[in-house]
C-alpha cells in the first residue's frame, strides 16, 4: 500500500509539472492521495480503537462496556447502584435505504461490573421488542422510555419489567429519527425536559402532567448547576437558556422567547484528525478543507454540561459537544455576564477528544457517580438516515464498506491519568441522601434530590428548611430549594430566605421556584416583595418571567407591577419578551397601553410586541384545514415526516433550523425552482418576506430528498402542492410531471442549489 501511495503521489506531482504546475492540479493530487490514504475504513476491538484516540494531555479514555455486552447505545442513565441503563437503537439504517428500520429489535439492557475491574461483564434485558428507542429517565419504581411516537412508563420490579402506562400516544408527531422528541433530562426544577420537543412531563401521585415549554434543541440536553438548559442542533455547536426553565413559554403565538434557544458558542468550527470525506455534503465547495476534513459541525449532539468533579476545576460547568461525523468531541468554556451566558471553545486547531477510526461515532456524553465523563459510541459506519442520505455519501459508503457490522457498540469514560474510578453507590437512607445534596458531583446531586423526592421522605422537611438558612455551599442551597418543592413542602418562607439574600443567583433561584408558593391569599404580598426589584438590573427579567404565575384574582396588582417594568425597561428584549409572554390573547390591549405612555415605534418592546401580532393575523389567514388534508393525503405526512421538524408545524419556520415556508416567495414563485430545492436541496443563504436567512442563525444546508427511494415523484409533488396552498400560501399545484421534467433537466446533479443558481 505505501509503494502504491508512493507512485500516485509522483504520478500527480510529474501532471503537475506538465501543466506548469498548477494550484487546482496540486490540489487535486493532495486529495487523491489523501483518499487513498483513508481507501480503507478497518473494524477496530474496542481496546484498540482507544489507541486510534488522541485526547486532551493529563486524562485518558478508559474502555467501561463494548460488543456483545453492548451494541448500537444511543442513551443511557444510571441508577443508585452505578449500573448503566442503556437504550440500544438496534433497527437504525441496517443499510443505506434503512430496510428493516420498523423491526421491533431495539432494547433497554442493564450493564453491570460485577467483578469491579472497571469494565461491565454481565448484561440484563430488562425491555425488548421496541422500534428505535431513543430516551429513559428514572422516574419513582419505574422509567420513562421513548419509542416513537409513544413515551411510556415502565414500572420496575425486581430488574424486570412490571405495568405499562401510556404517558403521551403523541410524544412525538411526525418527523423521522434524527428529528424526534429526545433526552428525556429531568431537570433540578422536579420537570422532565426533551430536546427537539416543546413539552415537558412530571408525575404527581399517580398522575402525569404535561406542560407546554420552549422548544429546544435536536438531539440531547443537560442542565448547568443552576438548573439552566443546554443544548444544539445538528450544526451549531452550543445553544441554551439564560433564565429558569419552566418560565416564559405562556404565548402560544409568541415564537421566540428573548433569553431562551439564545447561542451560547456560536463558533461551529470543527478540527478533526482525519479526513472526512463521509459526509453528506463532502462535495461541495467549503464543507471540507484542503486536507478533506469538516470544516464546521453537521452532527453536533449530545451536549453534556459537566458538573462531574473528578476531571478537575479547570473542566467545572465546561459544555462538551458530541461531533459523530468529525469523529469528535468538542470541550467549550462558558462564562456568566450578569444573566447572559455566553462561551468560546477551549481550543484552536484541535479537539479535547478527536480519533483517526472514522466508525468512532459518540452520540451521548453524561456525568457518571464516579465523576467521570462518559461517552456513549454507537460505532458503525452509516449515522446519516436515510431520508437526507445523498447519492455523493452512499457511494463513500459503498466504497469503505461502512454498512457493516451492525453488532458494534462501545462506552468508554474520560478520566484523569492513571486515576482507577471509584462509583458512589447511594443508599437509599434519608440522613444520607440529605448529606448528598452538598456533594462535589453535579451527578449525585441530583440523584439524591429526585430519590428524596421519588421516595416522598417529608421527613426530612426541617432538615431541607434549615440548610436553607445556610450558605457555605450555593449548590446545597439550592438543591434544598428544590427538593422541598417537589415533595410539596416548598412554603413561601422558604422561598422569602433565598430571595433576601445577597447572591444574585440565589436570588434568581428563589423567584423561578415562587409559582410552586404563590396562591390568591399570599399574592398581593408577594407582589410588594417584587415591587422594586424592576430596578434591579439582573433580577428585573425574572420578575417579568413570573408575572403569568399570579391568579387572575390579582390582575390589576399584576397589571401594575407590569406597567412599571414596561416603563423602566421598553428596551430590555428579555423583560418585553417576557410580558408579552404573559399578555396571550391581549396584545392588541398591551399595545394599546405602550402607545399611550409612549408613542416609539423604536422600542423594542413595540418591534417585538409589532412581530407577535403580525404572526397572529398570518395565522388567522391559514388555510391548512382538514379539507385541504383530504386533498393531499400523501403530502400532509410527508410534510410532518420531513419539513415540519424543521419548518415548524405552521409554516413559519423553527429558530436555529429552517426559515418560514408561509409567505414565502420562494415557495410561491416558480414551482420547477421550488422543485429542483427538494430534489437537490438549498444551500444558504435566503431571503423570504424581505428578511436574509443564513448560518448560523439558521442551518446553512437544506438536503434535498430526490435520491430517498422512499418518496416517488407524485409523493413529491403532493407535498409541494400542500405547501404551497397551507396557511397564507396560494399558488399552483405542482404535478408529478413537473417533478419528472425537473429531474430531467438537471439529471446526473448530485450538489446543493444556491439562489444565485436558480435565479
Amino acid at each position: 500500500m505505501r509503494y502504491r501511495f508512493y507512485l500516485l503521489a509522483i504520478g500527480f506531482l510529474l501532471a503537475a509539472c506538465n501543466n506548469g504546475g498548477s494550484t487546482k492540479s496540486s490540489k487535486e493530487s493532495d486529495s487523491l492521495a489523501i483518499r487513498e490514504k483513508y481507501a480503507a475504513s478497518p473494524v477496530l476491538d474496542a481496546k484498540t480503537a482507544i489507541s486510534h484516540m488522541e485526547v486532551e494531555k493529563g486524562l485518558e479514555v478508559q474502555l467501561v462496556a463494548a460488543e456483545p455486552v453492548v451494541t448500537v447505545p444511543v442513551a443511557m442513565t444510571f441508577d443508585e447502584k452505578g449500573r448503566m441503563w442503556v437504550v440500544e437503537m438496534t433497527g437504525y439504517m441496517p443499510d443505506t435505504s434503512g430496510t428493516g428500520e420498523d423491526i421491533p429489535n431495539g432494547k433497554v439492557v442493564i450493564l453491570e461490573d460485577t467483578d469491579h475491574d472497571g469494565v461491565a461483564d454481565k448484561r440484563n434485558i430488562f425491555l425488548d421488542s421496541l422500534v428505535l428507542p431513543r430516551a429513559i429517565c428514572f422516574v419513582e419504581n419505574g422509567i420513562l422510555i421513548a419509542e416513537p411516537p409513544k413515551l411510556w412508563f415502565v414500572e420496575i420490579n425486581n430488574d424486570k419489567p412490571g405495568k405499562r402506562t401510556l404517558v403521551d400516544d403523541k410524544y412525538t408527531e411526525g418527523g423521522n429519527v434524527e428529528h424526534q422528541p429526545n433526552g428525556l433530562l429531568r431537570a433540578m426544577d422536579n420537570w422532565i425536559y426533551n430536546a427537539k420537543s416543546d413539552k415537558r412531563y412530571r408525575k404527581i401521585g399517580g398522575k402525569w402532567l404535561k406542560e407546554q415549554t420552549h422548544f429546544r434543541g435536536q438531539w440531547g440536553i443537560s442542565q448547568d448547576n443552576y438548573g439552566r438548559l443546554f443544548y444544539n442542533n445538528n450544526s451549531e455547536n452550543v445553544l441554551g437558556d439564560y433564565f429558569p426553565a419552566g418560565l416564559g413559554a405562556h404565548n402560544p403565538q409568541q415564537k421566540n422567547v428573548s433569553g431562551y434557544d439564545e447561542k451560547i458558542v456560536p463558533d461551529n468550527r470543527v478540527y478533526p484528525v482525519r479526513a472526512t470525506t463521509g459526509v453528506n455534503r463532502g462535495y461541495m465547495k467549503g464543507v471540507l478543507d484542503d486536507s478533506l476534513r469538516l470544516r464546521n459541525m453537521t452532527a453536533a449532539c449530545g451536549p453534556l454540561v459537566y458538573r462531574g468533579g473528578l476531571l478537575g476545576k479547570a473542566y467545572d460547568n465546561n459544555i462538551f459537544v458530541a461531533e459523530p461525523s468529525g469523529n469528535l468531541i468538542k470541550r467549550n468554556i462558558i462564562k456568566d455576564s450578569g444573566y447572559i451566558v455566553k462561551g468560546h471553545q477551549a481550543y484552536k486547531g484541535y479537539e479535547f477528544l478527536s480519533s483517526n477510526d472514522e466508525r468512532f461515532r459518540p452520540v451521548s456524553l453524561y456525568d457518571g457517580p464516579d465523576g467521570a465523563l462518559y461517552i456513549v459510541d454507537m460505532y458503525r459506519g452509516i449515522i446519516q438516515h436515510k431520508t437526507y442520505l445523498t447519492p455523493y455519501l452512499k457511494n463513500e459508503i459503498k466504497s469503505r464498506s461502512l454498512t457493516n457490522p451492525l453488532n458494534c457498540g462501545r462506552i468508554y469514560r474520560i478520566v484523569p491519568a492513571g486515576k482507577k474510578t471509584v462509583p458512589v453507590q447511594i443508599q437509599n437512607e434519608p440522613g444520607k441522601l440529605l448529606a448528598l445534596l452538598d456533594n462535589p458531583n453535579g451527578w449525585v446531586r441530583d440523584k439524591a434530590q429526585q430519590m428524596i423526592v421519588d421516595n416522598h421522605y417529608t421527613s426530612l422537611a426541617p432538615a431541607l428548611k434549615e440548610r436553607l438558612q445556610r450558605g457555605d455551599s450555593v449548590n446545597g442551597q439550592i438543591h434544598a430549594l428544590w427538593t422541598l418543592e417537589g415533595l410539596g413542602a416548598l412554603q413561601l418562607s422558604d422561598v422569602m430566605v433565598m430571595l433576601h439574600q445577597h447572591n444574585p443567583y440565589i436570588q434568581a433561584q428563589a423567584l423561578a421556584a415562587l409559582p410552586a408558593v404563590i396562591t390568591p391569599s399570599n399574592g398581593r404580598e408577594i407582589l410588594k416583595e417584587l415591587t422594586g426589584l424592576e430596578r434591579n438590573v439582573f433580577l428585573a427579567p425574572y420578575v417579568a418571567l413570573l408575572l403569568p404565575a399570579f391568579p387572575p384574582q390579582l390582575e390589576k396588582e399584576t397589571d401594575t407591577l407590569q406597567l412599571q417594568l414596561v416603563r423602566m425597561c421598553a428596551n430590555d428584549p428579555y423583560v418585553s419578551d417576557a410580558v408579552i409572554s404573559r399578555m396571550a390573547g391581549k396584545e392588541t390591549a398591551l399595545m394599546a397601553q405602550l402607545t399611550a405612555w409612549k408613542n416609539d415605534t423604536t422600542l423594542v418592546l413595540y418591534k417585538h410586541l409589532k412581530r407577535v401580532m403580525k404572526d397572529i393575523e398570518n395565522h388567522k389567514k391559514a388555510s391548512m384545514d382538514e379539507s385541504l388534508q383530504k386533498t393531499y393525503p400523501r403530502g400532509t405526512i410527508l410534510f410532518k415526516t420531513v419539513c415540519q421538524t424543521c419548518h415548524g408545524a405552521d409554516g413559519d419556520g423553527i429558530q436555529s433550523l429552517a426559515p418560514p415556508l408561509n409567505q414565502s416567495e420562494i415557495v410561491t414563485g416558480d414551482k420547477h425552482r421550488l422543485a429542483a430545492i427538494v430534489l437537490f436541496g438549498l444551500t444558504g443563504p435566503v431571503n423570504v418576506a424581505g428578511k436574509q436567512y443564513k448560518a448560523p442563525e439558521i442551518s446553512g444546508d437544506m438536503p434535498g430528498i430526490g435520491s430517498n427511494d422512499e418518496f416517488s415523484d407524485k409523493d413529491i409533488a403532493e407535498v409541494l402542492s400542500f405547501i404551497r396552498s397551507a396557511w397564507s400560501n396560494h399558488a399552483a399545484k405542482v404535478t408529478e410531471k413537473d417533478i419528472q421534467d425537473v429531474r430531467k433537466q438537471y439529471k446526473g446533479r448530485q450538489r446543493s442549489f444556491t439562489m444565485e443558481e436558480l435565479k
